[in-house]
């Protein structure tokens, strides 16, 4: 019987795309280990990795700009993930319930972070929110019971209900004012909660996220093209460098390591 060729998808070892293969449609649920996604796809759509349990890792190219809604939800063995400079949209619940999700970098090119984007990370340490991000979406870090250090630019002017409830040992470093701080909006509930938590940053030390415990620095969200390490950072001796801490500083020309 004469069928009619299919127009709409494409499939490369299982994975479905468009036909064009802009989009990647669907991931199997039953594939493991790690993934490297086309240099052809611009959008990861809604739910595509959802509940892909045995997933450990996967490498999103540049050419991608969109994580659609729930796109990496519940993948509960994904360890860490990077986000490309090309990537604008982090839909809602994009990363939700990545349990086992240690560590993530959010690129400069983000301008909204969604609601719930990385509720129940319950394994997520720290998260430096990068300069451009305008709003936090209502719980996009909640429930990240381990969340005790965040990174949060004084371009954020709207943070939406519970953004990071239940984040109890949580500090904030807020690079800014604390009159830029009282500036943004965000429910009364919501201030009262993390206002505490928040540490203004000045001169050099605001440039960096610095893991006093261990004299680390975990990330650089400065904007210079020259830098140098301090030293010393709120009175602790920078001892190492830690990893991507330093990573898709495009900008960067040079660094002075004490």
């Amino acid at each position: 019987m004469w069928r009619k060729k299919n127009t709409a998808y494409s499939s490369i070892d299982g994975v479905l795309f468009t036909k064009d293969k802009k989009e990647l449609v669907y991931f199997p649920s039953g594939k493991s280990g790690s993934y490297s996604i086309p240099d052809s796809v611009t959008t990861i759509r809604e739910n595509a990795f959802f509940s892909c349990t045995s997933l450990t890792s996967v490498t999103i190219p540049d050419s991608v700009t969109t994580i659609g809604w729930r796109a990496f939800g519940g993948c509960t063995s994904l360890t860490s993930i990077t986000i490309p400079n090309s990537v604008t949209t982090i839909g809602d619940s994009a990363f939700s319930d990545c349990s086992s999700l240690t560590s993530v970098t959010i690129p400069d090119s983000a301008t909204e972070i969604g609601s719930s984007a990385f509720l129940s990370c319950t394994s997520l340490t720290s998260v430096t929110i990068p300069n451009g991000v305008t709003e936090l979406g209502a719980n996009a870090f909640g429930n990240c019971a381990s969340l005790t250090q965040v990174a949060i630019p004084d371009s954020v002017t709207t943070i939406r209900n519970s953004a990071f409830w239940g984040n109890f040992y949580l500090t904030i470093y807020y690079a800014g004012t604390e009159e830029a701080w009282q500036s943004i909006s965000m429910s009364t509930d919501d201030r009262d909660f993390l206002t505490p938590k928040v540490s203004f940053l000045s001169f050099l030390q605001s440039d960096f996220i610095f893991d006093v415990a261990t004299g680390t620095i975990t990330d650089y969200i400065g904007s210079e093209a020259e830098v140098v390490i301090p030293e010393e950072i709120y009175g602790v001796k920078v001892t190492e460098i830690g990893y991507h801490a330093f990573s898709y500083r495009t900008s960067l020309t040079s660094v002075t390591i004490p």
